[in-house]
């Protein structure tokens, strides 16, 4: 997998510091119908898998949103709010389980989620506010790509975070957008390879 997470301004300036030859340009932004993570965002997070399975097997179970519980691990609870397939427009609601950290307590985060974009076996964007007892993401935008290539389909993913209470404590924050979007990749991978080998 290969991640790429916002650096702590010590570590970003030791980059700036390295000579140019040994500094990689940033890959571009993952984008939907032209449309990304929120680029003003302090935090954000981007990392991708090869799933070794069809295209339009790997889309069916990423998009099938009611089903995420089954198979994803972090997921305790999906609803989708309209009837119909998954389309811009379409609302659905999520819970994931946070444990405490020195600043919130244990919480279940309630995550209502919009879909602005979407092409069919292609991309799908959506955003909106995670709410728990104690901690609030104002606004989460979360992007994948989907690309077919040799073996299966390359997944692509990045996700960013606003909100006074994730930039107060990004540090701890990344601890938790970093591995979780990394689970659900992992999670996506296993099961859609297991669903169609």
């Amino acid at each position: 997998m290969l991640r790429h997470a916002v650096l702590p301004l010590a570590a970003a300036a030791l980059f700036a510091a390295a000579p140019a030859q040994a500094t990689a340009a940033p890959a571009p932004a993952l984008t939907c119908q032209g449309q990304g993570i929120d680029p003003a965002a302090k935090l954000h997070y981007r990392t991708e898998t090869l799933v070794r399975a069809p295209l339009n097997a790997v889309w069916k179970t990423q998009t099938d949103v009611e089903r995420w519980p089954s198979w994803q691990s972090a997921v305790s609870t999906a609803k989708r709010l309209e009837p119909g397939p998954l389309r811009p427009g379409s609302r659905f609601r999520w819970t994931t389980p946070i444990p405490a950290t020195p600043a919130t307590p244990a919480t279940t985060l309630v995550i209502t989620s919009t879909v602005r974009q979407l092409q069919r076996a292609h991309c799908v964007r959506w955003e909106g506010p995670a709410i728990g007892e104690g901690l609030r993401i104002d606004r989460g935008v979360h992007v994948w790509t989907f690309t077919p290539v040799r073996g299966g389909v390359l997944v692509r993913t990045e996700e960013s975070w606003t909100g006074d209470q994730v930039e107060a404590d990004p540090a701890t924050a990344i601890k938790y957008l970093a591995p979780g979007l990394d689970r659900w990749l992992a999670d996506l991978k296993q099961t859609a390879e297991a669903d169609h080998c």
